[in-house]
């Protein structure tokens, strides 16, 4: 299974997302340390859950580091989070 399947199973399963972006920015590290040949190790998501409501910047991200842990510590090099509540969401994409 690919690894961004991997972070998008993980993560709909422990949050519930109403919206769920992972991009994989691996390309963009090419040659880099920590780059891994096969790719698939530098990733961005954006992760927008009820979960985080009431929740700080660092409490979210740690539990999405929690969530992800083995896939840190095996495979992805680096991971970088965006998490909202759908509020902070609508209000940050309202035109």
């Amino acid at each position: 299974m690919q690894i961004a399947q991997q972070i998008q199973d993980i993560l709909t399963t422990e949050f519930t997302p109403t919206k769920l972006d992972i991009i994989d920015d691996s390309s963009k590290h090419a040659g880099h340390s920590g780059a891994d040949p096969r790719g698939e190790s530098h990733f961005s998501v954006l992760i927008v859950s009820d979960k985080f409501v009431g929740e700080s910047r660092v409490t979210r991200q740690r539990l999405v580091y929690g969530a992800l842990d083995q896939l840190l510590k095996d495979r992805v090099h680096a991971l970088a989070l965006k998490t909202m509540t759908p509020a902070e969401y609508a209000t940050a994409t309202a035109t």
